[in-house]
């Protein structure tokens, strides 16, 4: 895992190597039909309010857990690059897209840069995806920092979604 200096932090980078084509992976991370179904913490009800691809856009959405509590998240789009790159900053949010602390962590940063990079191996795509806060304080910083197992750990279970979501399709 190779690891890049952007200011304070490290970037937190992990690969994937998913059994679809590249134009596949790219869509089921770009459609709501699809989010719909893969996207978000094992174990909760995912709720698409809005996607609109393109950059300034956002992917506007809800999860609810099993005993009925709603939080919301967005992505806000940089860069659209079909089916290779894909580049917004992510961040949880209100109803309405107002940017928000994380519900349980009031020193998670606000928001997260993350650049997914879609490649074609041999009809399968390995997904290379950095994340890392922006405009973070060192507080925030550091809570990103000493949670990277954890942030791990989560993305394996939600890749492991798509996966599963992948299986389906191909």
């Amino acid at each position: 895992m190779t690891q890049q200096q952007n200011g304070n932090a490290e970037e937190l980078i992990l690969t994937r190597t998913l059994n679809a084509p590249r134009d596949l992976v790219f869509k089921v991370f770009t459609e709501a039909e699809h989010l719909l179904n893969w996207w978000g913490p094992k174990g909760l009800a995912m709720n698409v309010a809005k996607v609109d691809l393109r950059p300034g856009g956002l992917f506007h959405y809800s999860m609810k857990t099993p005993d009925g509590h709603e939080m919301w998240g967005k992505f806000v789009y940089r860069e659209i690059s079909p089916p290779e790159r894909l580049v917004f900053t992510n961040s949880f949010s209100d109803a309405e897209g107002n940017t928000l602390r994380h519900p349980a962590s009031p020193t998670w940063p606000m928001e997260m840069l993350n650049t997914l990079i879609f490649e074609e191996a041999d009809g399968k795509t390995k997904l290379t995806m950095r994340g890392i806060p922006v405009n973070a304080s060192e507080e925030e910083l550091h809570t990103f920092d000493s949670n990277r197992s954890n942030v791990q750990q989560g993305f394996a279970g939600t890749f492991a979604q798509l996966d599963e979501y992948l299986a389906k399709l191909v």
